[in-house]
């Protein structure tokens, strides 16, 4: 008597209550939900953050103050850019989050000033720049795993051939045959 594997998408209950499919559905859909609330909230605070540049303008021109305001709400947009990325493909984006990164270093140096800053802390941050310029190069330069299994013509390592990266265990799994 041979026993049957269960199936690896469903619990060991899977005529019951507990379906993994239903489950996981349920919880995309309330992270979607406090992604939103998030957008929601940084979109508020651009908007808080553009009227104090605005009155900051109008009062007084310390440049300094309104540069630093300004590149916050770069960081801002860009923030509300990865959330949104994140409500597309459900992913987080590496280049994105990186550009942030970016961004918020040389928004520190600008406030801060340049003559302010120590030399090992100038060093630090020559290093950390590179090193986050290195990696958003190896982001422009390597495809989105999505592109992959999406097996599109717009992807370019897939295009005109076969998808040589499916797994022949997902194919038994998907097709709801017990793996011999």
């Amino acid at each position: 008597m041979q026993m049957q594997k269960r199936f690896k998408s469903r619990f060991l209950f899977c005529d019951r209550w507990l379906d993994r499919h239903a489950i996981v559905r349920n919880m995309e859909a309330f992270q979607d939900l406090i992604v939103i609330l998030l957008c929601l909230g940084l979109f508020a605070v651009m908007l808080i953050q553009l009227w104090g540049i605005v009155t900051a303008i109008s009062q007084s021109l310390d440049y300094k103050q309104v540069t630093a305001k300004i590149l916050f709400v770069l960081i801002l947009v860009e923030l509300f850019r990865l959330l949104m990325v994140y409500l597309q493909e459900h992913s987080i984006s590496v280049g994105v989050a990186v550009e942030v990164t970016i961004v918020s270093v040389l928004r520190e140096v600008v406030v801060h000033g340049a003559l302010d800053i120590s030399g090992l802390q100038t060093a630090a941050i020559c290093g950390l720049l590179l090193i986050l310029g290195g990696m958003l190069i190896v982001c422009a330069k390597t495809p989105h795993m999505d592109c992959i299994s999406a097996n599109t013509k717009l992807c370019p390592i897939v295009s005109g051939r076969q998808n040589d990266l499916e797994f022949q265990y997902s194919r038994n799994c998907d097709d709801n045959q017990p793996v011999a």
